[in-house]
């Protein structure tokens, strides 16, 4: 991958990132919630994923389930009902006995794996990324190269952008939640947090394909 088109293509990932998501808003609350591990395992998890359906663009089965109605329909009814359940859950579920300013929640390591797992599954079952990468990633290929070669190419740059994003995101959600935690306002972000998980739902409902 020539260094020009390396630098547009990480530049113009950079940009499309900055934008917050379910992905992003599902690190902040575990960085929140379990500190810097949870973080961790849910950019595992969200790499993971991302992996994945680059290598599905790669091999063209991104493009193929695209253009089958009913099992991108599917895919949009997963990944919506799954942002809706998550959204329910956080808004339904009991308050636990408040740590002291600056403390987080610990993890048990089976606990870590539900965290990826929980990422994967939201990362994955998202057609939109599914879309974003079929008419984003083709644009910086060049002919008479590997086209492998090139696609782990930009995996890595999306991966180092990915971290440093959601790193930005979580370290000024932090900053703010010191004073948040402390405060009445720990229970409005809690609710607020849902539904922004509820409203990402309802509004990949209305993705399309083309």
């Amino acid at each position: 991958m020539a260094l020009h088109l390396w630098l547009t293509f990480s530049l113009a990932y950079l940009i499309t990132s900055l934008t917050p998501g379910p992905n992003v808003l599902l690190t902040v609350r575990n960085a929140l919630r379990y500190g810097p591990s949870g973080m961790g395992m849910t950019l595992l998890g969200n790499l993971s994923a991302q992996l994945l359906l680059i290598s599905g663009v790669a091999m063209g089965v991104g493009a193929l389930l695209i253009s089958l109605p009913a099992a991108f329909l599917a895919l949009k009814l997963v990944g919506a009902g799954y942002l809706i359940y998550l959204g329910l859950r956080q808004l339904l579920s009991r308050d636990k006995p408040k740590l002291p300013a600056g403390e987080i929640t610990p993890v048990a390591p089976r606990a870590k794996w539900r965290i990826g797992v929980e990422a994967f599954l939201v990362s994955a079952s998202n057609p939109k990324t599914l879309v974003f990468f079929c008419a984003f990633l083709p644009q910086f290929l060049e002919p008479g190269r590997p086209i492998f070669g090139q696609f782990a190419a930009m995996f890595i740059s999306i991966a180092a952008i990915v971290g440093l994003v959601h790193s930005f995101y979580c370290f000024t959600a932090y900053r703010f939640g010191q004073r948040l935690k402390a405060s009445r306002l720990a229970a409005w972000f809690k609710r607020a947090t849902g539904a922004l998980f509820i409203g990402l739902g309802v509004r990949l409902l209305s993705t399309k394909a083309v």
